[in-house]
């Protein structure tokens, strides 16, 4: 929005007024930047935190500090009067999502059935799909407020889903796993588990989950055990898929789109409508990865929705590179076509890397590292976003259309990590998921190497 520019960046202001000034370098600004990616290096910084949090006190305590401090954040984002205060607002907000994205996918892993996880976690980046396309929606309203403060809504509305979250988070139940680890109380998380899968036949489940929690107890520092040789699948892959999911360029598409329509000729509100219908296009695909990867399984989501992005990303860097240079406007025909194959593009993600990024590492993690290896996954996210955000905009500037280019040659060795790296995990119960690991090509080497070295040391114990 103009009106907030011109209070606290006057100088991006002043460069986008300025013709002389190459399109791809107009939003170049460090204090811009700072803006943008102190929210993650906050949400890095309390998800370390969050994650004993969640561990000795539970999920639900997580839900509830991050709630609250995503209201606080909201207040000081709808009363700014400088830039201290909008920092503020952003590092505020990045400790909210610390904790949520920490303890939210835990949650939902743990109290979904092994037959409709996949679907249940996606539900959390549907969620998210739903929060950025409201707060589009929004942008596009207020923008017409000729008073110059419609800025102040977009930034205090965070405070209403915050609210919804902390105030549901009260009548929440805690976890069976949690129950039971903390508790040790079999019986109470019996009922609970009746519960929530409308049976009494709960048994089975139950003696596996007791016994992922005998185990648990005795792992007093989950973050040194995830480094041992029988969790190196899952640290490998709690570390590159969030890795890999930021290298796609995704967060560009969605912190950046309305500046980057901005800057392909698109006007103000016509940038703002732009951004909705990408959102609109990604939650459609939400919607459908809930419905389809329980059914076909979360390779197939990641592979196909890899080809998808590669092609997307050469797309757009080709129409970039033949229509798009450095002054004047771009022909509308080609704005257009820019638009729609940056939908195919967030579609292909929201479908795929989006809600698989938070859902494969919970559940293949066993309870004793689970919180430790939520909290890598979210730590890595919150990293790279503000590797990225720290340096998109001078990247833009730079190498202009070849930065759609980078990103699909990144997105080209991701998808080859998953063919060759990643088992399929659906419909498995999460404390059976050590099996997946002795069955694939790559994994059985490792994980298999360990346990032959322990029988064979305990067939030796008796002749010492």
């Amino acid at each position: 929005m103009d009106s907030f520019l011109k209070r606290f960046f006057p100088g991006v202001y002043q460069k986008k007024q300025d013709s002389k000034v190459s399109h791809y370098c107009q939003f170049d600004s460090e204090l811009l930047t700072v803006f943008t990616s102190s929210l993650y290096i906050a949400g890095l910084v309390a998800t370390l935190f969050a994650s004993s949090v969640t561990r000795r006190y539970g999920r639900r305590t997580s839900m509830l500090i991050g709630g609250a401090v995503f209201i606080a954040g909201s207040v000081f984002g709808g009363t700014a009067v400088n830039v201290f205060m909008l920092l503020m607002n952003r590092i505020l907000l990045g400790v909210g999502l610390g904790f949520t994205n920490q303890s939210i996918p835990l949650y939902l892993s743990e109290m979904a059935p092994p037959r409709y996880r996949g679907a249940i976690n996606n539900g959390f980046e549907l969620c998210i799909s739903l929060g950025i396309l409201f707060a589009n929606v929004l942008n596009y309203c207020v923008v017409k407020i000729t008073a110059g403060w419609g800025w102040r809504i977009s930034l205090s509305m965070a405070a209403v889903p915050a609210a919804f979250l902390t105030i549901g988070a009260v009548f929440l139940p805690e976890t069976p796993s949690f129950i039971i680890e903390r508790d040790a109380d079999a019986d109470k998380a019996r009922i609970l588990l009746q519960r929530l899968r409308g049976t009494t036949s709960v048994q089975k489940e139950l003696d596996d989950l007791v016994a992922a929690s005998n185990l648990s107890r005795t792992v007093q520092y989950p973050f040194r055990n995830i480094f041992k040789r029988k969790y190196r699948p899952q640290l490998v892959i709690a570390l590159l898929v969030p890795f890999f999911n930021q290298l796609t360029g995704i967060n560009v598409m969605n912190f950046y789109a309305p500046v980057m329509f901005r800057t392909i000729g698109l006007k103000e509100s016509a940038s703002l409508l732009s951004s909705v219908v990408n959102r609109l296009c990604a939650t459609f695909a939400n919607i459908i990865a809930m419905i389809v990867v329980d059914r076909f399984g979360r390779r197939k989501l990641f592979l196909v929705g890899g080809v998808q992005m590669i092609l997307s990303q050469l797309a757009v860097g080709a129409i970039l590179a033949a229509e798009f240079k450095d002054y004047g406007s771009m022909d509308k025909e080609y704005a257009y076509l820019v638009l729609i194959t940056m939908c195919v593009f967030v579609a292909g993600f929201a479908w795929s890397w989006g809600p698989l990024t938070f859902l494969v590492p919970t559940e293949i993690c066993p309870l004793e590292i689970r919180s430790a290896g939520q909290s890598i996954v979210v730590a890595v996210v919150f990293l790279m976003t503000f590797v990225i955000g720290q340096t998109f905009l001078a990247v833009l500037c730079r190498i202009k259309s070849g930065t759609f280019f980078f990103f699909a040659g990144w997105i080209c060795l991701m998808t080859v990590f998953v063919y060759f790296f990643l088992p399929e995990t659906k419909k498995l119960p999460m404390e059976q998921m050590e099996q997946v690991w002795r069955k694939h090509w790559f994994w059985k080497k490792i994980v298999g190497e360990e346990e032959e070295t322990k029988q064979a040391e305990k067939t030796a114990l008796p002749s010492m």
